[in-house]
């Protein structure tokens, strides 16, 4: 068997990065690896500063300074098939349809080694006597695409080889070629002025956190991203501006953060995402306390994504997939509806 190589990752130090410590400054580079495994990978001498090994954490990087890391290849882990509940909307020897609930991570991750939709799959197929495609890997068997965490909605699961390469092929269209159909649910603070618009703006990582996107028009690594949305309804309406929006969105593209990135770009972000609404937070005091209760309650982004069409992989036909938002959701949205009754 063929032995998986180590991965590289080679950077510059910024002007703005200078300073800082080498563990810290990978880790803002590297956010997917925890703080601590860095660390030891430095004692271990897998981190090279301009071409010479250096094993300790706390060194101070200085700017043009070019540090590289070898990330050793994973262990396989050995992935436990756990009894959480899937909410199944169509299923055959070919693919899983299933509506994600919020709170549920899609494949196993630093700090989410189980409970994930992976771990709960292989029950399912564990007990109905099927199997995962294995294109994923080891630790993403069937997975074609993927939700965050905290987004609620519709995902499809492969069965076999077939399937998989099949339906990736209509995920990396986006729809361009008239497979593939998706439509997310997403309550905004504010609205938009016009009641339907593209928003075309490139996205990249954030030049300050590396924990989340950004919109970088001047960024050569920055790739293109595409969100159509349509403004179903706003809520307090009576007043010079709305409080907030019902909005569906489409995309063309399927970059990570995308919608909530996009929507905030243009100064209407998800209403109760950590990352991207954290300028908002004072807008929670235009709602009346019913509403204000129903976002806090909800701890999370209000984004589902409730539409999902696709062509099916064997049989050609053409699948539809509609699945309501959950009640943290649908609580919040009939608090706003309420508001504006009022």
């Amino acid at each position: 068997m063929t032995e998986t190589p180590a991965e590289q990752h080679r950077f510059i130090v910024e002007e703005d990065e200078a300073g800082q410590r080498l563990d810290r400054f990978l880790a803002a580079r590297l956010p997917e690896i925890s703080r601590s495994r860095l660390q030891s990978l430095i004692a271990e001498g897998r981190v090279r500063v301009n071409g010479t090994p250096a094993t300790r954490p706390a060194r101070k990087v200085a700017a043009g300074e070019k540090v590289a890391l070898e990330l050793p290849p994973p262990q396989p882990p050995e992935l436990t098939p756990e009894d959480i509940p899937l909410d199944i909307a169509f299923e055959d020897e070919h693919l899983i349809v299933l509506n994600k609930p919020a709170g549920l991570v899609v494949h196993p991750a630093a700090g989410h080694a189980g409970g994930t939709l992976v771990n709960a799959l292989l029950h399912h197929v564990e007990k109905t006597g099927g199997k995962l495609s294995g294109i994923g890997g080891v630790e993403r068997p069937g997975i074609v695409h993927r939700l965050d965490k905290d987004t609620s909605g519709l995902l499809v699961i492969a069965k076999t080889e077939a399937a998989h390469k099949h339906l990736s092929e209509q995920f990396a269209a986006h729809g361009r070629d008239g497979r593939l159909h998706r439509a997310y649910l997403a309550l905004a603070w504010g609205a938009p002025r016009l009641p339907t618009g593209a928003i075309d703006a490139p996205i990249g990582r954030h030049p300050k956190d590396r924990t989340r996107m950004a919109v970088r028009h001047h960024d050569e690594s920055a790739r293109a991203a595409i969100t159509h949305y349509e403004v179903l309804e706003t809520f307090l309406p009576g007043v010079e501006r709305p409080a907030a929006s019902l909005l569906r969105c489409t995309l063309e593209t399927g970059r990570t953060h995308q919608i909530r990135v996009h929507l905030a770009h243009i100064g209407h972000p998800v209403m109760g995402d950590p990352l991207y609404a954290r300028a908002h937070a004072a807008s929670a005091n235009r709602l009346p306390e019913e509403a204000r209760a129903a976002l806090a309650a909800l701890n999370r982004q209000a984004l589902h994504a409730a539409e999902l069409g696709f062509v099916h992989p064997a049989t050609g036909e053409r699948m539809r997939f509609t699945a309501p938002p959950p009640q943290d959701f649908q609580r919040l949205l009939q608090a706003l509806k309420e508001m504006s009754a009022t």
